[in-house]
């Protein structure tokens, strides 16, 4: 996989959560959720982002945007449900009507160093 202009990322950790409404509106679902994440990952909040696989037949996937990040240590959330384990919600694929929609949610990084210390706090769990 390459995520375009970001030359690393990571995956989610299998400790993640997630808070939820209780129906999701129509449109993108993920824009209304908010991710709960590990304390020991709070120094890479910003890095968490939603990325699209781009039409075509290379692997490239572009950053589309922002995951909303909370820390254990703050405020749940109002109105909303959770938290819920992340996976196995993100083992299924999201469809359309015509088609497979490729969507991943990724720490993503233009410094090697930043990605090296994310890579490592995630080996940790």
């Amino acid at each position: 996989m390459i995520v375009q202009d970001h030359p690393h990322f990571c995956n989610m950790p299998e400790d993640m959560r997630y808070y939820r409404p209780e129906n999701f509106g129509e449109g993108f679902i993920e824009k209304s959720m908010v991710f709960l994440l590990p304390e020991r990952l709070k120094k890479f909040r910003r890095n968490l982002w939603h990325v699209r696989r781009n039409p075509g037949d290379d692997a490239v996937y572009m950053p589309l945007f922002r995951v909303n990040c909370i820390l254990p240590s703050d405020p749940a959330p109002v109105g909303l449900q959770g938290p819920c384990d992340v996976y196995p919600f993100y083992t299924r694929t999201t469809k359309t009507r015509s088609r497979e929609l490729d969507y991943y949610v990724l720490f993503i990084f233009r410094d090697r160093m930043s990605w090296m210390r994310c890579r490592t706090l995630l080996e940790r769990s």
